[in-house]
């Protein structure tokens, strides 16, 4: 009975992360899945040992065992890509950052440098380039 209130309250844990959006799909699909294959092994135990009968484990717990700590490898080694996938996605954001922060500092300069030397060299004091209108 323990397993199957478990397994309801994972399911509901999910929803309602879902629902606040805290969660995403992608994710949620395999934790729903694993809450709903929980619940009816609390309602019938049997289940658990025939299964273990038939892939030759003596004991349905130590399938259970072994299958919990197979799923927890997999979803450490998906979170593990994630966050490798993430990381080299935040290396080459940080480079492109560095490089147009780069390029905005010589755009500044150099437009510091013609706006300095500008009304000197055209002879127009007016703080405009020459040939542009004001857009009124």
């Amino acid at each position: 009975m323990l397993t199957s209130i478990t397994g309801v309250f994972l399911v509901a844990c999910i929803v309602e992360l879902l629902r606040r959006r805290k969660l995403k799909e992608k994710y949620a699909f395999l934790w729903v899945f694993t809450g709903l294959v929980i619940i009816p092994l609390g309602f019938f135990p049997s289940l658990l040992d025939s299964a273990a009968h038939h892939v030759g484990v003596v004991s349905g717990v130590n399938l259970l065992f072994f299958v919990s700590v197979a799923f927890l490898f997999v979803v450490c080694l998906q979170l593990s890509w994630e966050v490798g996938r993430l990381e080299e996605g935040g290396r080459t954001l940080s480079e492109e950052v560095a490089l147009l922060r780069l390029e905005t500092q010589e755009l500044r300069s150099r437009l510091g440098e013609s706006t300095a030397l500008a009304p000197r060299a055209s002879g127009h004091s007016g703080g405009r380039p020459a040939g542009r209108r004001s857009r009124k």
